[in-house]
């Protein structure tokens, strides 16, 4: 690929996918509680406002001022970005019709209205819960990706695993929709280890070389980090 890459903010992951995402793809984060999915995204705005860049922020979980209260303690004064290049959405999953309407009919004309360098969607499981069946879910999720696929800008999904795999997403979908796909976990040496590891895959990057190892990491209070030159033990 000839474009620069769209770096994620994270040096070790950034390594990870080659030096960082390709320019208008979609990549979702899986991963189960506490393994840092918001704030892995959160790191990915920060970047993309630290380069002048757009951001929309589109929560279904937590509140806008929460969000920015967590930016805050990172060190990350958002304030002079809020509603000039940052802009946060708090929608409500359950309110289908809403919710539904706002993210399939209006993220795409908020896209092109902000002029977004880079989207963020957290949780887009809450969004895949909206639907009533299988078939439906499969239709409209791929419907509303590929309409995301002709806006000019990066986009990043987190997703919750589902309850009985780790390595899947809630519904087994959204990283067959998305171009790259980044698994967080845990990692017990032993079933009765007191030692518990967070540990980062990249299982799917298309059109790029990645890096197939899976690398620790640790959430600090100011940053990420990926350790790519280690091993998980």
């Amino acid at each position: 690929m000839s474009k620069e890459r769209v770096k994620v903010g994270i040096p070790g992951l950034d390594d990870m996918l080659g030096g960082g995402l390709i320019p208008g793809s979609i990549t979702c984060i899986i991963g189960t509680f506490g393994t840092g999915k918001t704030t892995f995204s959160l790191e990915f705005v920060w970047e993309g406002l630290k380069k002048n860049e757009r951001i929309i922020y589109i929560s279904l979980e937590e509140r806008e001022e929460r969000i920015i209260s967590y930016m805050k303690l990172k060190g990350w004064d958002v304030t002079p970005f809020i509603n000039k290049s940052l802009f946060i959405i708090k929608l409500d999953p359950t309110d289908f019709n809403i919710a539904n309407n706002r993210i399939k009919n209006e993220l795409p004309r908020l896209i092109e209205e902000k002029q977004a360098n880079r989207v963020v969607i957290d949780p887009i499981s809450l969004f895949e819960d909206l639907f009533s069946t299988d078939a439906e879910r499969r239709r409209e999720m791929y419907r509303f990706i590929e309409g995301l696929r002709d806006r000019n800008c990066t986009i990043m999904l987190t997703s919750e695993t589902d309850r009985n795999n780790p390595f899947s997403s809630r519904h087994g979908l959204i990283e067959y929709l998305s171009d790259t796909v980044i698994l967080l976990r845990y990692v017990r040496p032993t079933e009765i280890s007191v030692d518990v590891h967070l540990a980062l895959e990249v299982v799917k990057m298309r059109m790029s070389a990645h890096s197939r190892e899976i690398k620790p990491y640790d959430l600090k209070q100011d940053q990420v980090e990926v350790y790519s030159e280690a091993n998980v033990f």
